[in-house]
């Protein structure tokens, strides 16, 4: 999958919709999977909130009427565009069904399994490339470089101005997110939550071997294997991309919460 700049509400689902890209492809697209259960899975009994979402009068869209959930594609886009321009959010953002979409990847992200027709950007399609062949591949550090671009963008973006854009929004993705079917769950509760397993991804030291036991590529390393997909994505960026993304989504987390973060 190409991995072009996404606006930064990419950086909300990975915060890691953030290139559009889940697995390891191959030229052949592959058969969708039906979501792995959690593996983090919200309690029977919510407990209390833990991060409220800060005040809406301080966010970007103050005063600005709420639009309901089926009439707020329009109205994020157009918010989304003042943050990141009106350009990326027209080439990269899937136009209908915004807020879902990115309710529905940023509650998957610590799953094995991301269902990829949720995903809230545009999928474009281009080689993934490997060290070796299919009985002995490595991850090829030239795909690295696809990230590149959505990173320089990510790494320039406003996260107190983002996250201004999604606190004016908040009821919208707290509705959706009680009706995925946590009807007393919070949304910004799950959203840090979601964060700090990104944070906590770990970086493999040496050559990263992949098999190709069907038509996508996997991790050789079952521990690698079995990690979240918005860990595994992170790792397939590459340690300098994956840095430079945690330290936003660290930015973002401190904009959503006063939670301190924890190193």
């Amino acid at each position: 999958m190409i991995n072009k700049p996404v606006v930064g509400v990419a950086v909300l689902v990975l915060v890691l919709a953030v290139t559009g890209a889940y697995y390891l492809r191959s030229v052949k697209p592959p058969v969708p999977e039906a979501p792995a259960p959690p593996m983090i899975p919200a309690p029977a009994d919510e407990p209390a909130i833990a991060h409220p979402v800060p005040d809406a009068a301080d966010s970007a869209a103050a005063g600005a009427p709420l639009p309901a959930l089926p009439d707020s594609d329009v109205p994020l886009r157009d918010a989304l565009a003042k943050v990141a321009g009106a350009d990326a959010v027209k080439d990269y953002l899937q136009p209908e069904n915004v807020v879902r979409r990115l309710v529905v990847t940023i509650d998957n992200l610590p799953r094995q399994k991301v269902a990829v027709a949720k995903r809230p950007t545009i999928a474009l399609e281009s080689a993934f490339v490997v060290d070796g062949d299919e009985l002995h591949a490595t991850l090829d550090r030239r795909n690295f470089d696809r990230y590149k671009p959505m990173v320089a963008v990510v790494s320039k973006l406003d996260m107190q101005q983002l996250a201004k854009v999604y606190v004016h929004f908040y009821p919208l993705f707290q509705q959706t997110y009680q009706d995925l079917g946590y009807p007393t769950g919070y949304f910004n509760d799950r959203l840090v939550q979601v964060i700090d397993v990104l944070l906590a991804t770990p970086q493999p030291k040496g050559p990263i071997e992949l098999v190709r036991p069907n038509v996508m590529y996997t991790f050789a390393d079952p521990a690698l294997e079995a990690l979240p997909a918005g860990q595994k994505l992170l790792i397939r960026m590459g340690p300098e991309n994956a840095a430079a993304i945690k330290a936003k989504l660290a930015e973002l987390r401190a904009a959503v919460t006063a939670a301190p973060l924890k190193h």
